[in-house]
């Protein structure tokens, strides 16, 4: 039997951090009138991609994640899939 790695509440709270960051931002933008759909759209994007990144990288050594490379930086901000089985 393979044991699973280790939960990085780490780099996953960093990147929940980091999302509800950006979401503040719109939050902000909204409230204050000043919100356009580009900043929406970018906004939202980076947010998702944080989020992303919190799930996949969950089982992801520190070390690792601290070089990570062009690749796996687009493997780990896309949509998880599996998500949705749960």
């Amino acid at each position: 039997m393979t044991r699973r790695k280790p939960f990085n509440r780490k780099i996953i709270r960093s990147n929940i951090a980091e999302a509800i960051e950006q979401l503040q931002k719109l939050e902000q933008s909204a409230t204050g009138g000043t919100l356009s759909e580009t900043e929406l759209q970018i906004g939202l994007a980076h947010a998702y991609h944080h989020l992303n990144f919190a799930w996949n990288v969950r089982r992801v050594a520190t070390s690792e994640y601290a070089h990570l490379t062009q690749e796996q930086f687009e493997q780990w901000g896309t949509y998880p899939v599996e998500i949705n089985d749960i």
